[in-house]
């Protein structure tokens, strides 16, 4: 019998990625203190990248912790600039205040994933990219937020690369999965490693 693959998230995007990829998957999205767990992982002495590592590990487990026998793709992304972590915007304002603070630099993210059975992890890991937005108008950036609507609310830095968010960038290193917010290849090869017979 074919293990259950468990999405632990509610993200479309990241749905949408593994449905283009092929995988018979359910969605769970896990509930966790994710402030909390960060706090943690930085008073520890972690940095942007160790948050979303240990924030993609916890969602799989809590997911995995009622579902046994299933596979549990756990994932998560922080964006950091310089030590500075940002969050998701709750409204328009702040959506336009996260990018007037990334205007001009460059800040990196970082998207995680894991996969666990039952209380056991299988695999991790944690991918990186930079980019660097372009020194823009307040007039640019209010008409790609009206563009972008409540999108932008949905996504770390109030920005997504895949919609008109694109116009106020200037250079962008890394892999698209990942500044989508799931390494994909790398998940795969993970599952081809670990559990291949969720790819069939």
């Amino acid at each position: 019998m074919v293990p259950m693959l468990i999405l632990a998230s509610q993200s479309a995007t990241r749905k949408a990625l593994l449905e283009q990829a092929g995988l018979a998957f359910s969605c769970q999205p896990a509930h966790i203190d994710e402030r909390l767990l960060e706090e943690a992982a930085l008073d520890g002495g972690g940095n942007g990248r160790d948050v979303a590592l240990v924030l993609a590990e916890k969602k799989a487990a809590a997911i995995a912790a009622t579902n046994a026998g299933a596979i549990v793709i756990g994932a998560d992304q922080t964006l950091s600039l310089g030590p500075t972590l940002l969050h998701k915007p709750a409204n328009r304002a702040e959506a336009a205040a996260q990018l007037d603070y990334l205007r001009g630099k460059t800040h990196r993210l970082h998207a995680a994933v894991a996969l666990v059975r039952d209380d056991v992890l299988l695999w991790s890991g944690v991918e990186t990219a930079e980019l660097t937005l372009r020194d823009f108008t307040s007039e640019e950036r209010d008409d790609v937020l009206d563009r972008e609507g409540d999108a932008a609310f949905a996504s770390v830095g109030g920005y997504r690369l895949e919609g008109p968010s694109i116009r106020l960038f200037e250079t962008v290193s890394g892999d698209y999965f990942t500044i989508l917010g799931l390494p994909l290849l790398p998940l795969l090869a993970a599952l081809r490693a670990v559990a291949p017979e969720t790819l069939k």
